[in-house]
């Protein structure tokens, strides 16, 4: 974490304004931004402060530290460790995000090694638009919260945080995109069944005579309302 200043001017004066952000890697490799508090417009000893707090919590440092926090609105006592006031009515909590079900469900993804297959047959289009990443956001939406694509675009992104995991915005998550990624899919359907069952195999060391695949409420077009199942007989 580090703080970052933006500099605007307002009635010929200079105004800097800070925040807190951290440096978040995604799953292409990249690293992107993300905002964690706004300070608003604080002076230099203040400003310091809020370094020795960041330093404190930085896990890239790999060790503790002790430090104590108390409000501003009173004096703090003499310590052996660092202090730092905090203006407690400027803490807020903004766009809270499910992270842990998201992060697991790509390593799901990545253990299945489905990039693999998946990169080959869904190029990324002239516009831009990484079909892979779609594709991963309606796999994620399906395992942790399945429902309709509209719901997706409507409301179930913006609470995720496939987004900050994908280094994505949201125009991947719009109504259009989902139902035309959901249409590359269909020609690849056999082979991805086949493939399936061989890292099924290949990671269980699993035995079978009859693999079925249950797919409820499934469309000509692969837009299932319902969770993908899976049932199998294995071998004794």
């Amino acid at each position: 974490m580090f703080l970052r200043c933006k500099t605007r001017k307002k009635d010929g004066k200079e105004h800097r304004y800070w925040s807190v952000v951290e440096n978040r890697r995604v799953a292409d490799g990249r690293v992107v931004q993300r905002h964690v508090l706004y300070l608003g417009e604080i002076n230099d000893a203040q400003r310091a402060a809020w370094c020795r707090s960041i330093e404190v919590f930085d896990e890239d440092r790999g060790a503790a530290a002790q430090m104590a926090l108390f409000p501003e609105d009173r004096p703090a006592p003499e310590l052996a460790c660092a202090v730092v006031q905090v203006k407690l009515s400027g803490l807020q909590l903004r766009r809270p995000r499910q992270w842990g079900a998201c992060w697991l469900a790509c390593g799901l993804w990545d253990l299945l090694q489905l990039d693999a297959f998946w990169q080959p047959r869904l190029p990324p289009s002239r516009k831009g638009t990484r079909w892979l990443n779609v594709l991963k956001t309606l796999v994620a939406y399906r395992l942790i919260d399945p429902g309709s694509e509209w719901r997706l675009y409507r409301h179930w992104f913006d609470h995720s945080a496939m987004g900050d995991l994908l280094g994505e915005d949201f125009a991947i998550a719009h109504s259009h995109t989902l139902y035309r990624c959901l249409d590359h899919l269909v020609e690849h359907k056999k082979a991805l069944f086949s493939y399936l069952q061989e890292r099924w195999r290949d990671l269980f060391n699993a035995h079978f005579d009859i693999l079925l695949y249950d797919l409820t409420s499934t469309s000509a077009r692969m837009r299932t309302a319902g969770a993908r199942k899976a049932k199998i007989r294995l071998q004794p």
